[in-house]
């Protein structure tokens, strides 16, 4: 791998995870709000790490669920990591039970986004294990952050940190949906299918169900059909 190519790759990787990271300030505020201690909220953004889950989680506890409730919501919000991680698998091919284990932890979208858009193995593993400490070290730290104090945030940097995380995104996308770009026309059809059935759910179902519907989608429209050559 060129020099170029690993630095372009490190500072995606970089760039959007900590912009995901930041993120962590509002879980850790949502988790105070729902009566987790500081240090609980910082035990479940290291154990789960997996923002839509610790949402959905808080959530359900904030508004009196049970913990029944509130673990179900979060499983079912976690089932996208099962499949991206049948799709990293061999990309990334990790050697060895503890190896497996530590790339498992930090399956998840933004990580996936990464080593998917990496040009080869070797970039798609740089991306993924940059883009994952990256975010899990900042997810963390803003997690304690927020829980001890982000409550006190006012409505403007509460609304700039909800913009972080989609201009993070549309910023790595934009590349891969432009006119000329190398990836064949069906897949930007399958991305902006996707992408059409999320937004199209997202008034209708809780945080997160959009996603995994829209997983379900791209994954029935990119497989392979009978006969194709």
């Amino acid at each position: 791998m060129s020099s170029a190519a690993r630095t372009a790759v490190l500072r995606d990787a970089v760039g959007l995870g900590v912009a995901v990271g930041l993120y962590g300030v509002a879980f850790g505020a949502a988790a105070d709000a729902a009566g987790l201690d500081p240090w609980q909220a910082l035990v479940t953004s290291l154990l789960m790490f997996t923002g839509a889950s610790q949402f959905a989680m808080v959530g359900v506890l904030g508004a009196g669920g049970g913990g029944p409730a509130a673990i179900g919501s979060a499983l079912l919000l976690g089932t996208r990591n099962t499949v991206y991680g049948v799709r990293l698998a061999p990309l990334l091919a990790p050697r060895g039970l503890a190896r497996r284990l530590g790339t498992a932890q930090w399956v998840i979208d933004e990580t996936t986004a990464l080593a998917v858009a990496a040009p080869d193995r070797g970039l798609a593993r740089l991306g993924f294990l940059a883009g994952g400490a990256t975010i899990y070290v900042v997810w963390n730290a803003t997690t304690l952050v927020g829980a001890l104090g982000a409550a006190a945030l006012g409505e403007t940097a509460q609304a700039a940190l909800d913009a972080v995380v989609p201009a993070a995104f549309l910023a790595l996308l934009w590349p891969r949906l432009r006119a000329g770009a190398e990836e064949p026309a069906v897949a930007r059809r399958v991305a902006l299918g996707g992408a059409a059935v999320a937004l199209a759910l997202t008034p209708f179902v809780p945080p997160g169900v959009q996603v995994v519907a829209a997983v379900v989608a791209v994954a029935l429209a990119g497989r392979p059909r009978e006969g194709a050559a």
